[in-house]
């Protein structure tokens, strides 16, 4: 190899490896496109869902939780909460509903949101709903 490094080498070096991760992208991009609709569950998507999502988004709870790896790290991660409680949304509500009025003094709590019944079984659906995404065994651990 010439030990002079021209400006025609340096462009083909450039035009070359900008092609390459174009073309890479591309393929990743379709690769993604053509995997995540095996991997939806919208079609679980109920009004509780719905009126669940609406709780947690009014009472801000990603200000304090982390959902799917997004959040606040101040709280547990609750995209698992559902798997971490037994399969069960009763363990879930019993859990929102036995929150002290004014917390613990001295720790980090979690409020009483002194939710309605309807609240809490739609914001237990969302988060019975939201673990069972197929995140790709994201989180690691059932800790969060």
């Amino acid at each position: 190899m010439s030990e002079v490094f021209t400006k025609t080498m340096a462009r083909n070096i450039f035009y070359g490896g900008t092609t390459f991760f174009f073309l890479l992208l591309l393929a990743l991009t379709f690769d993604t496109q053509s995997v995540l609709p095996e991997r939806s569950n919208d079609s679980k998507i109920t009004a509780e869902v719905i009126l669940g999502k609406k709780v947690w988004e009014d009472n801000n709870c990603i200000g304090c939780h982390t959902l799917l790896g997004e959040g606040a790290y101040f709280a547990p991660e609750l995209g698992n909460v559902y798997t971490r409680f037994g399969n069960s949304t009763d363990a879930i509500k019993g859990f929102i509903m036995s929150r002290p009025k004014n917390g613990i003094p001295g720790r980090r709590s979690m409020p009483q949101f002194n939710l309605t019944p309807e609240e809490l079984t739609g914001i237990a659906e969302f988060l019975k709903w939201t673990s069972e995404v197929n995140t790709a065994n994201w989180p690691p651990n059932i800790q969060g």
